[in-house]
């Protein structure tokens, strides 16, 4: 196998999974190599070359062995160039700097993903401090905090802001000197130094830059000599006036193993909590993709109730919700049917089942009682005064938007309530919602604590 042959493939291929599929998956892919039976094919982005290892591996690799039966396996690497040059239209990336790109091996800043902007961010009551912050920040000026310190759980947005504001940076100033790293990559670059003796390049190297960007700040807990640096670089830079941005997925009081004086100076600029997503949110998100997908797959239908079915049911990471919204595209484009219930339920089975909600409506009861301070049993019991009333409504509303179970089993559940006791429970909180501030805070913050 070689790069003619590998050329020579591509329309077998594209007849193969058809010309959006091969145009959007394929052909970004370049021909790397061939070493010990393995093939090495360059893609944009991480992200791009497993999404095409998962879904197009097997016959990629089918269609190699048939010119080359000694292939057992493809690797996809990422081509540094590559990802430097898939930049948003919004937010051209200048030249690298001496401090911008990994592609010159001594330098120690990770690649931007071209996806992450501003544009793309989906704005909700949950991030949208958080989304504001980071705009503030990204406007470049005076420094109005630093740290700017951004956390929450996994696939809520943070590397997605982090990488926004690096580009925005950039655009409204080339000449701007924006380092962004996890923290796991500053101590590999860290102990490299030690080992090869380049301390000193190292701090010169990190103290230089104008704007230092660290994601996952919790790796460098425990690890006490890269604490010290870390610590020693960051004093540097806030010296300078230089802007920091941390990322963590806890609040700096909660990083066990922490040292105190780094703690404090984290908690001395803006600490900004990114929330668990709401429906409206996930919803939003849901479809904006699908405006982005429908030029990807022009033609493809998706049917009513779809959107908000996975918005109901995979609730805590955003990241799943998108990777189930790739595959139903991916999946309906090549067995070329819409997307509609059936397809959902064939094609998301394992996600559906690992989001599916294991809170119980005991519980539900149980948090609501206590969070209004009264009796469980008349919660559940005939009494109709309000004080009773809207929290059993509540509770209902909840056990609608966060169990399996079915109307009248709640109604059940409640006294022996008539399913359609349920239903105008239900309602009454969505429309509460909309008019009362409190109301709709209290419902957040017990779908929270029961998700949490």
């Amino acid at each position: 196998m070689n790069k003619e042959q590998w050329g020579a493939l591509q329309q077998q291929i594209r007849d193969t999974i058809g010309q959006n599929n091969y145009k959007t998956w394929i052909e970004p892919l370049g021909y790397a190599g061939l070493d010990d039976g393995v093939v090495s094919l360059t893609a944009p982005t991480g992200f791009f070359g497993n999404y095409v290892a998962q879904n197009f591996g097997d016959m990629l690799l089918a269609q190699i062995s048939l010119i080359d039966q000694d292939v057992r396996r493809i690797a996809f690497e990422v081509e540094a160039a590559k990802v430097a040059a898939n930049k948003p239209k919004a937010a051209p990336k200048p030249e690298p700097k001496a401090a911008d790109a990994e592609a010159h091996g001594d330098l120690p800043g990770a690649p931007l993903d071209a996806r992450f902007t501003f544009d793309t961010f989906i704005v909700g009551k949950p991030n949208e401090l958080a989304h504001a912050a980071a705009r503030r920040v990204a406007e470049g000026g005076p420094v109005t905090f630093n740290p700017l310190f951004l956390y929450g759980g996994v696939g809520l947005g943070k590397t997605h802001l982090m990488h926004a504001i690096a580009w925005e940076l950039q655009n409204r100033n080339p000449e701007l000197s924006v380092l962004y790293l996890s923290a796991e990559q500053f101590m590999y670059r860290f102990v490299q130094s030690l080992r090869e003796r380049k301390m000193m390049d190292f701090k010169q190297m990190f103290r230089s830059v104008d704007v230092l960007m660290v994601d996952d700040v919790q790796f460098i807990a425990g690890k006490d000599s890269t604490q010290e640096e870390f610590f020693h670089t960051f004093n540097a830079l806030v010296d300078q006036n230089k802007q920091i941005i941390i990322s963590a997925d806890r609040a700096p009081d909660e990083i066990k193993d922490l040292e105190n004086r780094i703690r404090s100076r984290l908690q001395s600029g803006l600490v900004v909590d990114l929330h668990p997503t709401d429906y409206e949110l996930r919803l939003g998100i849901l479809q904006s993709k699908v405006d982005a997908y429908r030029e990807m797959y022009p033609g493809l239908i998706i049917e009513d109730g779809v959107l908000e079915f996975l918005a109901h049911r995979i609730s805590t990471n955003v990241r799943v919700l998108e990777g189930a919204l790739t595959r139903l595209f991916a999946f309906a484009s090549l067995v070329g049917k819409p997307i509609n219930m059936d397809l959902v339920q064939d094609s998301l089975a394992d996600v559906l089942r690992a989001s599916e909600r294991k809170i119980s409506i005991d519980e539900i009861q149980r948090r609501v009682a206590e969070h209004y301070n009264i009796r469980l049993s008349d919660m559940i019991g005939p009494k109709r005064v309000r004080t009773f009333a809207r929290p059993r409504q509540i509770a209902m509303y909840l056990c609608k938007q966060l169990t399996s179970r079915s109307l009248p089993e709640i109604g059940r559940r409640f006294g022996g309530r008539d399913h359609t006791t349920v239903m105008h429970g239900v309602r009454r909180i969505e429309e509460l919602r909309l008019q009362d501030g409190q109301i709709d805070e209290d419902v957040e913050m017990l779908r929270r604590a029961l998700e949490a």
